[in-house]
C-alpha cells in the first residue's frame, strides 16, 4: 500500500481506513445481532468491503435479508465474476481498515471473531448513509449462512 502522500485523492478518501472500519464495525455488529450474540469471522471483513464499497454492487444489493445470497449470485453473475479481483485488491485496506478499528475501539478480536463496540444510533447523509446502510446489510445476510458459503457462493476464499 502506498503512502499517503502517495496515494491518488479519490483512493485515499474512498478507501481510508476510518471508513473501512466503520463499514466493517457496522456489518460486526448487526451480524451479531441477528445472529442472537454469534460473531462475525473475522476473514469476513474481506468479503463484506468490496460488496458495500463497489459502488455498482452495493447499488443492486437487495433491500432486505429475505433474498437468498445464491439467488442474488444468481441474479448478478456480472458482479459476483469480478468479486476475486476486488476482494484482492481491497485487502490492504481491509487490513488497515482492521488495525484502525483494533487500534480505536471500533472493533475488538474474540477467539478470531470480530465484535464491534459502535452504537447503533447514527445518523449519516448521503453516499455515507448508503455505506453504513449496505454495510448492516451484510452484516445481517452474511449471519443467515455458514461463512464457507457465502465464500464458495461468491467465488472467494480466505
Amino acid at each position: 500500500m502506498p503512502s499517503w502522500t502517495q496515494r491518488p485523492q479519490a483512493s485515499a478518501a474512498f478507501l481510508n481506513p476510518a471508513l473501512v472500519a466503520a463499514v466493517t464495525a457496522t456489518a460486526a455488529r448487526d451480524y451479531e445481532r441477528a445472529s442472537s450474540g454469534a460473531l462475525m469471522p473475522w476473514p469476513m471483513a474481506f468479503v463484506v468491503a468490496p460488496l458495500v464499497l463497489h459502488r455498482p454492487t452495493r447499488r443492486v444489493l437487495p433491500i432486505s435479508t429475505r433474498t437468498h445470497l445464491a439467488n442474488w449470485v444468481a441474479a448478478h453473475p456480472v458482479l459476483v465474476a469480478g468479486m476475486g479481483a476486488r476482494c484482492t485488491s481491497l485487502a490492504s485496506p481491509v487490513r488497515e481498515g482492521l488495525r484502525f478499528g483494533l487500534r480505536h475501539q471500533m472493533l475488538t478480536i474474540e477467539h478470531g471473531f470480530l465484535k464491534s463496540s459502535i452504537p447503533a444510533k447514527s445518523h449519516p447523509r448521503g453516499e455515507l448513509a448508503d455505506l453504513i446502510k449496505a454495510a448492516s446489510l451484510m452484516g445481517r445476510w452474511t449471519s443467515k449462512s455458514e461463512p464457507s458459503t457465502v465464500f464458495a457462493l461468491l467465488g472467494v476464499r480466505p
